[in-house]
């Protein structure tokens, strides 16, 4: 049972929680000024039962093409083992569905669409019939989502006015998550194209990802020079991103593999970056 559950947690990659629950709670604590009980839940739904159905689903109907990934069954992904993968699913839904309610029954018909543009996209990324993960573009399109849905919900629920700094704040995070989820899929060009499983850098190669990627990483950088101050001050953030990925853009399909030594400080550049971020969102609170 131990096990299990470890599996089940793993499942959800615990070093990636703080990545979801963190947009919702900055979004809807700068809009409402209040730490009350919808922030709680939201924040609690976002920080697991989120991930585990995002990821969990993943890693479920993943599994054959998982077990050629000497990446998987670690910090970047579980193996999970097949008597698991029913039970992750229930746990899933069990954990996810309840609390989706909740929030819809709170935030009203204005935070309908966004909890169900989150949910589906969490979804159709991996489940069967849809696996939107598999089709080109629409992968790093979805992936995005993932991330920046948690703070559209977050928004919606305390029924913030749209304004030109929230709307170019959300599109460069969306910038960020596109080149974010590119430049992870080029460690994986090999046993992806070896399980058949198209992506945004099976089609492009390994290279001129890596390329697109700083590309995107760039734009989301100067999308926030132009967001009400302090916002300018959050466009260096992207600078450790460049700095880490900018190595690999001449990197061939033969070696995409070795790109996960730059995933891997990826992941805790998140960390770096997601503090700094939080130092800038107290100066605008306060400001």
């Amino acid at each position: 049972m131990s096990t299990a559950v470890r599996q089940v947690l793993l499942a959800s990659r615990p070093v990636s929680w703080i990545n979801t629950a963190f947009p919702f709670g900055a979004a809807y604590l700068l809009s409402t000024g209040e730490i009350d009980m919808i922030m709680v839940v939201g924040i609690v739904y976002f920080l697991i039962p989120y991930n585990l159905a995002m990821y969990g689903i993943n890693d479920v109907f993943d599994y054959a093409s998982d077990l050629a990934n000497p990446r998987k069954g670690g910090v970047e992904g579980a193996l999970l083992a097949p008597r698991l993968h029913r039970p992750v699913l229930w746990v899933a839904a069990v954990t996810t569905l309840p609390l989706l309610v909740l929030l819809g029954w709170w935030g009203g018909p204005g935070s309908w669409w966004a909890l169900a543009l989150s949910a589906f996209a969490v979804v159709a990324y991996s489940a069967p019939g849809l696996r939107f993960k598999e089709i080109p573009f629409l992968d790093s399109v979805t992936s995005s989502i993932h991330f920046v849905s948690p703070a559209v919900v977050g928004l919606t629920m305390a029924r913030a006015e749209p304004s030109t700094g929230m709307v170019l704040t959300l599109t460069a995070f969306f910038l960020w998550g596109m080149a974010s989820h590119a430049f992870g899929a080029v460690q994986d060009i090999g046993p992806d194209r070896q399980a058949g499983i198209g992506s945004v850098a099976t089609v492009l190669g390994a290279a001129r990802t890596v390329r697109v990627s700083l590309t995107l990483w760039a734009c989301a950088g100067l999308v926030m020079l132009w967001v009400p101050w302090p916002g300018p001050l959050a466009a260096v953030l992207v600078v450790p991103y460049l700095l880490n990925a900018a190595p690999w853009a001449r990197v061939s399909d033969a070696e995409a593999a070795g790109t996960n030594s730059a995933w891997r400080r990826f992941i805790w550049l998140n960390y770096g970056a997601g503090f700094l971020a939080t130092m800038l969102l107290i100066l605008a609170w306060q400001g």
